[in-house]
């Protein structure tokens, strides 16, 4: 699968674009702010139903304008086309289309379109909380799982109704353990289940991981990632009757599956202490490389990659290995941003790669070469 056109209407700093594409690399080149990791967040709300990097819908419509709109058409096998739309009017809720057909739920989108995206931002999942490692690992196995999906979204509903519980005894000065023992079951039965599959996910992801990191850095560091959950170990229904006191005192849930975490590793130590900006960079692209190849064994054809950035803070070496990686025929449609043409051009001169190279200023985006096969 891959994207033939995409054309977008008042979506962040553009009036309207419309883009024929290269099926496998396609360079948006440009000045920082011109727009160019605009461009992928429309291919990848497409995918996602939303922005990756603001949640807010509504300030993704361009200033002074009522709406914004995304259009995609994908070529899938055989030739046939999917139709992808994407609407969002100020003060109404957002519409998604499949050849259009409106969907009742965005959920159900989920995983058609399987993407991969790499950006700046992805240093979060080293430097921030566990809520971020949580969300990304929900984030890929939703994409082919879509039962653990719906246990992810059904297991955050009774979380919430648990919590609203247990302040609500605190501020009426009460306590019901039978009214709570309700959502005790069904929050461990959900419990489980999430971490049963995020556990195997990790397992069967590790060795993937590691395999590209040696790629990318030239085998001179190992690395680690290691799951944490109580519940790997114990019983939910009795985490939550150990923890009553404490919940009832700080009036939320203290255990359970949405305090599993993540552990990065690099030559046995936490890579955000000891890690150089450069091995932390290889670090979360190496992750994604392997979210890709994971999810391209599972869907059984390729995710769409998008590269925002990614060439900053890594030495040229690493730079031409990543763009080696990325040329074979592991991987299909391919979408880099970069603010320096010439390194782009050159990587590209030494290659045979179909590839298209758009310019970016300000907004406005037009193709200025391509190499086509």
């Amino acid at each position: 699968m891959y994207l033939k056109r995409l054309k977008f209407t008042n979506f962040k700093n553009y009036s309207e674009a419309e883009l024929q594409l290269s099926p496998r690399i396609n360079c948006f080149i440009g000045q920082n702010g011109a727009g160019k990791t605009n461009v992928l967040d429309a291919i990848y709300y497409l995918s996602f139903c939303k922005s990756y990097f603001n949640p807010i819908d509504s300030q993704n419509i361009r200033h002074k304008e009522e709406f914004f709109a995304i259009h995609g058409d994908y070529v899938r096998q055989q030739n046939a086309i999917d139709k992808v739309h994407c609407l969002l009017k100020r003060n109404q809720n957002k519409q998604f289309k499949l050849n259009e057909k409106k969907y009742n739920r965005l959920a159900d989108h989920i995983g058609l379109i399987p993407l991969v995206m790499i950006s700046p931002y992805d240093r979060d999942l080293i430097n921030n909380g566990s809520e971020v490692r949580r969300k990304y690992i929900d984030g890929v196995v939703s994409q082919f799982d879509k039962k653990y999906l719906n246990d992810i979204l059904d297991y955050n509903k009774v979380l919430l109704q648990r919590n609203t519980l247990l302040k609500h005894f605190a501020e009426r000065r009460y306590f019901d353990e039978a009214a709570l023992d309700i959502w005790n079951v069904k929050l461990a039965k959900l419990g489980h289940e999430v971490v049963a599959k995020r556990k195997a996910f990790v397992d069967e992801f590790i060795p993937i991981f590691q395999e590209y990191f040696k790629l990318i850095s030239g085998g001179n560091e190992t690395v680690e990632l290691n799951y944490r959950s109580a519940l790997c170990n114990s019983k939910m229904e009795d985490l939550l009757k150990e923890n009553l006191a404490k919940d009832r005192v700080v009036r939320y849930t203290s255990v359970g599956a949405h305090k599993d975490d993540l552990d990065f590793l690099i030559d046995g130590f936490p890579i955000k202490k000891y890690g150089s900006q450069g091995q932390q960079k290889s670090y979360v692209i190496a992750i994604r490389l392997a979210q890709f190849e994971f999810m391209r064994k599972i869907k059984s054809y390729k995710p769409i990659l998008l590269l925002d950035d990614v060439f900053d803070k890594l030495d040229m070496q690493r730079v031409k290995q990543l763009i080696r990686l990325v040329s074979e025929e592991n991987f299909g449609q391919v979408f880099i941003t970069d603010t320096q043409r010439e390194r782009v051009e050159r990587l590209f001169d030494a290659t045979n790669l179909d590839h298209s190279l758009f310019e970016v200023v300000k907004g406005t985006v037009k193709e200025i070469g391509n190499g086509r096969i």
